[in-house]
Order: C-alpha cells, then sequence, then structure tokens
C-alpha cells in the first residue's frame, strides 16, 4: 500500500496545478471586476453554494461516509459495497436535489440572509440573486462529484479527485475570457462557468469509477444500514467540519455593511491563504481520514497515534514558514497577482492587511485538517460539533470587538483567531481520549523548524524591495522577482534544515 508521504505529495502536486490556475482565475476576475459592487455580488453568491457544499458534501458527508465505506471495502464483499454505493449515491442527490430547488425560488431570501447591507445599495442585492440562481445547482454536481472522490480516495486513486478542480478553474477562464465580452454584466459570464463547471467535473470523475466497478446507480434507499450510519455520523459531522466556513460566512454578513469592497478584500485575502491552506492541509487531510479509518478497522491504536503525529509534524513543518512568508510579502504578492485593470493601489493596502490577519490563521486550519479525521475515524462525530460551537461563538465575540476599531481587517483576525480555538480543543480531546501523543523527538524538531524560520524571515526582511517598487515594475519583472524571491526563501529554509540534520526520510509513513 502507497506511503502516506507519496499519497500527500500526488494530493498536493494536483492540488498545486489547480490552486495556480486558480491564481489566474483570480487574476483575471480582479482584472475584470475590481474591488466594485459586482465583484462583492459574486463573491457572495458563490460563497453561498460552496458553504452548502462543504455542508453537505466534500466535508460532512465525506467524515461521515468514507469510515463507513471503508469498513465495508475491508470487511463486506464486491456487492454489498455496491449496494451501499447505490443507496448512498440516491440518497445524497435526493436530498440536495430539493436543496436545489428550493434554493434557486428562494435566492433572494438567501442573499438577504448572507449579505443583508446589499439592500442599502441600489441593484447589488439583485444581481447577487440573479447570480446565485444561476449558480445554485453547481451544488447539486460538485457534491455529487465529491461522492465520486470520496469513492476514489478510498480506494487510494488519490491523482483523479484531486486534480478534478483543475476544470472549475479552466471553465471559469474561458468564461471571462469568451463569454464575457458578450454580456452587458460581465461579471454573469463567471455564474454561467461555474454552473458549465460543474457539469464537466462530475463527468471527468465517473470513467474512472467505472473502470473500478464501482459506478453507482443512484437508488435512495434511507432504510439500508449504511446509509443509516452515514446520516446518523452526517448529521453532527455538518457543524463540526464546516467551522470555518461557518466563520467566514459571519464575516460576510458583517462586512456586506462595511465599505464597498471589503467583501472583495476578504475574498482575495481568503484565496491566498487558500493555497498553501489547499497544497498542504487538504492533501493531508484527504490521504490521513481514509488511513486513519483503516487502522481503526484494523484495531491498531498505535499506528494510529503515530498518523496523528506525522500529521501534526507535516503540517507544521510547511504551514509555518508559509505564515511568515505571506505575512512579510502581503503586497508584493498582491501586486503581482492582482494590481491590474480595475484593482488599484487603495485596494491591494486594503487587502494585504485583511492578509496579514488571516495567514497566521490558516496553521489552525491545517492542523483541523489532521485533529479531526482523529474523530472522524473512530467515528465520533459529536466531540468536534461541542468544538465547533465553541469555536463559533468565539469567532462572533472576536468578531463584535475587532470589527468596530479595525473593519474588515478585524474580521480576519477574528476568523484566525477562531481556528486556533478549534484545534486547541480538537487536540486536548484527543489528548485527553489518548489519541494524541507526541512521539520522541519534537523538541529537536521544534529547533530546526524554529531557526528555519528566523533564518528564512530574516533573509526576506533584508532582500525584498518596498512594495511601491513592485507597482512600478511591469508584469514580466514582478514575476520574476516574486518567483526568485519565493524560490530563495524556500532554498534557505530547507536547506538549513538539510544542515541542521532533518531527512525526507523522517516524514516516511505506511498508510
Amino acid at each position: 500500500m502507497a506511503g502516506l508521504l507519496k499519497s500527500g505529495a500526488v494530493v498536493g502536486a494536483m492540488t498545486m496545478v489547480s490552486r495556480v490556475l486558480g491564481l489566474v482565475r483570480d487574476m483575471m476576475t480582479s482584472a475584470l471586476l475590481g474591488a466594485t459592487g459586482s465583484a462583492d455580488a459574486y463573491v457572495i453568491a458563490f460563497r453561498i453554494p460552496n458553504l452548502l457544499r462543504r455542508l453537505f458534501a466534500e466535508g460532512a458527508f465525506s467524515q461521515a461516509f468514507v469510515p463507513v465505506l471503508s469498513e465495508y471495502a475491508t470487511t463486506r464483499d464486491h456487492d454489498e459495497v455496491k449496494r451501499l454505493l447505490n443507496s448512498a449515491a440516491g440518497a445524497l442527490a435526493l436530498i440536495l436535489a430539493a436543496i436545489t430547488v428550493v434554493a434557486v425560488l428562494a435566492s433572494p431570501l438567501l442573499v438577504w440572509v448572507f449579505a443583508p447591507g446589499f439592500a442599502e445599495v441600489p441593484g447589488k442585492m439583485e444581481l447577487t440573486a440573479q447570480m446565485l440562481r444561476i449558480m445554485f445547482p453547481y451544488l447539486l454536481l460538485i457534491s455529487l462529484t465529491a461522492f465520486c472522490g470520496a469513492v476514489l480516495n478510498t480506494w487510494d486513486r488519490f491523482a483523479v479527485p484531486a486534480l478534478t478542480p483543475v476544470f472549475l478553474n479552466l471553465t471559469m477562464i474561458a468564461s471571462m475570457l469568451w463569454l464575457a465580452p458578450h454580456l452587458s454584466i460581465p461579471a454573469m459570464a463567471l455564474a454561467w462557468g461555474v454552473l458549465a463547471a460543474g457539469v464537466i467535473q462530475l463527468g471527468f470523475q465517473m470513467p474512472f469509477l467505472w473502470r473500478l466497478k464501482l459506478l453507482p446507480k443512484p437508488w435512495p434507499d434511507f432504510r439500508h444500514p449504511g446509509v443509516k450510519r452515514i446520516l446518523k455520523l452526517m448529521g453532527p459531522a455538518i457543524f463540526g467540519v464546516s467551522v470555518s466556513q461557518i466563520n467566514l460566512t459571519l464575516n460576510s454578513i458583517l462586512a456586506s455593511f462595511l465599505t464597498t469592497g471589503s467583501a472583495t478584500w476578504l475574498f482575495y485575502s481568503d484565496r491566498l491563504v487558500d493555497l498553501p491552506t489547499g497544497i498542504v492541509g487538504v492533501a493531508i487531510g484527504t490521504v490521513i481520514l481514509p488511513a486513519l479509518s483503516r487502522e481503526k478497522a484494523a484495531n491498531d491504536p498505535l499506528h494510529f497515534s503515530r498518523m496523528i503525529d506525522w500529521g501534526l509534524r507535516t503540517i507544521l513543518l510547511l504551514s509555518l514558514p508559509a505564515a511568515i512568508a505571506i505575512f512579510i510579502l502581503a503586497e508584493p504578492m498582491l501586486v503581482t497577482l492582482f494590481h491590474y485593470g480595475k484593482m488599484t493601489d487603495h485596494d491591494i493596502v486594503m487587502t494585504a492587511q485583511s492578509l496579514r490577519g488571516l495567514c497566521f490563521g490558516m496553521i489552525g486550519y491545517m492542523l483541523i485538517k489532521v485533529l479531526a479525521p482523529g474523530f472522524y475515524a473512530r467515528q465520533d462525530t459529536k466531540t468536534p460539533v461541542r468544538i465547533g460551537i465553541v469555536a463559533v461563538i468565539a469567532n462572533i465575540v472576536f468578531n463584535l470587538i475587532l470589527v468596530g476599531p479595525l473593519a474588515h481587517v478585524g474580521l480576519a483576525l477574528a476568523t484566525a483567531l477562531a481556528s486556533f480555538v478549534n484545534a486547541g480543543l480538537l487536540g486536548r480531546g484527543l489528548w485527553r481520549a489518548g489519541v494524541l501523543k507526541f512521539h520522541k523527538g519534537w523538541w529537536r524538531y521544534g529547533m530546526q523548524v524554529g531557526s528555519a524560520c528566523l533564518l528564512m524571515a530574516a533573509a526576506l526582511l533584508w532582500w525584498v524591495p518596498p512594495w511601491q517598487q513592485w507597482v512600478a515594475w511591469g508584469a514580466a519583472q514582478r514575476a520574476e522577482g516574486m518567483a526568485l524571491t519565493v524560490v530563495g526563501a524556500m532554498a534557505i529554509y530547507f536547506g538549513w534544515l538539510a544542515v541542521t540534520g532533518m531527512r525526507l526520510s523522517q516524514f516516511r509513513m505506511r498508510g
């Protein structure tokens, strides 16, 4: 069976392709829309189905579905696995189809719930509702895609699900290039691009399931024992795995009352933080849940604990330098990626401020990707829910304290603080359950990573020119300067780790 490091590298590589294309997509979006009312409308309209996707599909459903499916794959024959897949796919499709119909009909109400402040700007709420009607069926399509991806991941076919988001970015880029020039409201091209991408992503994964003889014939059977267990586990998991998305939604609600552009500044900040989070956190979280589920089914608590320890070390190895680099390079990165078309110097400064508020929170987000599966693999979804409720309450409190003096930056900082509350409580829960154990070597490991981070930070502060100089450069010079800066920072960080004795073999772990 492939090792976790190898599987994580495959997922990370495929995810990197998608995230790089996602940055290209965001660069084109910022040039097309800037930080205008249309951009705010697109951000909110796209966030609503994406939030529900995390609630009903990639987050809660996968966390409940994969442990049950892994158990069936380990202990049952192929026919029983197929019956589970048919029943679960049918149940998921039926529930989401009903939600989609209701949401399309109630789009104005949904916009009012998620962005009530838009009502103060004439036409802004109507445009958002119009875009939401087009984009909401994406929820059904991408949720079925996530179902297919969960099956493929369980059978250790990690590359295909990780590569699938590429088609969202390609389709949206194509819609901006070829459809936007023909529309009176260019932002509408993005809505149609999202809908088309849902169809393409689902179609891409189905042949790979067919080759494994696992392509389901959806037929809802809520009485199937496996479906009952999935739904029972999924109920609490809906909240537990979606805390960060709920927190971002609360930010959107409050941002809708702030200056025009606030929702967009937060969106681009989140997109940059999402790049390392997706490549590292999602990759590790994707491969560790099926592996932990198998170890639980095989009743191997020692290896279960070592996998958690491995995940934490890997996350910290990569998330700490990424957070520090983003904090130092905020303006140069934003100028390189987004300072084109309608994006102004003011937009760059405002986005950089919220980016700095968010960037250290990504360490918490990534830790959650390792710690939460420690509960879900043991089919414990109630504990993460209780912790998630505390984290949401903490986020609300932080929001109310910080939004007044810091505006959109306070919202970003509140989300980051809440992520550490969530991760800390998850870690404490696993520690008390005897699952989280810090195996030997942590003291030396911390000294190695800490000194490498300090050396990298000092080099960046000394080397990187002021962001105003980046504004004066052309696109090619900006790209060259950023590429050299990133490569240089990585060389210093990993070079110092090698000098201090850290080796890749320390992170090899069988799955």
